[in-house]
């Protein structure tokens, strides 16, 4: 290790605690910000938070994007409505009747609110002031990987029968009887816990790292610019690669509500083509 590296280790290191006109290490107080407000509803204490606010915003303006790129559809689509055919196109064709078949149709519309709600809330990791995903809280993406669970299971025994789809789920087709003892258990895991937990915690995990990152850079090519010496060299590359895990965090975003909603029509197929 050189001689710069070394101190830049010791400021980090002597620095890293916090203290006053030291460097500000992030924590995960930024996903737990004081409430905005609180009341109660039926006994049940609700609060208000900053990132419930970057969601209802972010929710907002998805649809009144979505809104205003359907209210005067023509045949030949302007930019916006391209963009707003577009982005259904790809999640009707490409996942509910690429991914589940024939049947898949009628889920395109949940599958693309599922999709736009998803890359709206993402995309607030990057966007000015607000730089936060609500879906780097492990209760957002909980909760849709919830209303996911509920739907295939619904649409399973809907469309099976119960006997039939819980059957399917527990005793796959092709195990000798003799493994069951150990197969059964696993894919009763796997379809009804592993499933929507995994699901959930690709999305969070995701979000949640890609933010620590960004923060991490950029607070240090803060810290390190105004430091003296040799460190606004070190403060210039933090800030080039803040720059760089911009631009791969709006990756990121896409493909992680991508494949939120491909795994999605993934289930919703299995529920309604019973195995063979």
């Amino acid at each position: 290790m050189t001689s710069s590296a070394h101190a830049l280790a010791d400021v980090l290191a002597a620095e890293g605690g916090g203290g006053e006109g030291g460097f500000q290490s992030p924590t995960i107080a930024e996903f737990y910000p004081p409430a905005v407000a609180e009341f109660s509803l039926l006994g049940v204490d609700f609060e208000i938070t900053r990132i419930t606010i970057i969601m209802w915003i972010a929710t907002a303006a998805i649809l009144a994007l979505l809104v205003l790129a359907a209210r005067k559809a023509s045949v030949v689509p302007g930019k916006l409505q391209y963009l707003g055919e577009s982005g259904y196109s790809l999640v009707r064709d490409g996942m509910a009747r690429d991914v589940i078949g024939p049947k898949g149709l009628p889920f395109a519309p949940f599958l693309a609110s599922l999709f736009f709600f998803i890359l709206a809330n993402n995309f607030m990791s990057i966007f000015p002031f607000a730089q936060i995903s609500p879906n780097s809280r492990f209760a957002i993406p909980l909760l849709l990987a919830v209303i996911v669970w509920v739907l295939y299971n619904y649409v399973g025994i809907r469309e099976q029968g119960a006997k039939r789809y819980f059957k399917d789920a527990a005793i796959p087709p092709g195990v000798p009887i003799g493994a069951l003892i150990l197969v059964t258990p696993i894919e009763l895991l796997q379809v009804f816990v592993i499933r929507p937990f995994t699901l959930a915690v690709r999305l969070f995990a995701n979000m949640f790292a890609g933010h620590m990152l960004l923060v991490v850079f950029s607070l240090g090519a803060v810290y390190l610019l105004g430091a003296g010496g040799i460190m606004p060299v070190f403060g210039a590359a933090s800030f080039l690669m803040a720059l760089v895990m911009t631009f791969f965090e709006l990756l990121v975003i896409v493909l992680q509500a991508y494949v939120f909603v491909v795994l999605t029509a993934t289930y919703l197929n299995g529920a309604v083509e019973p195995a063979h």
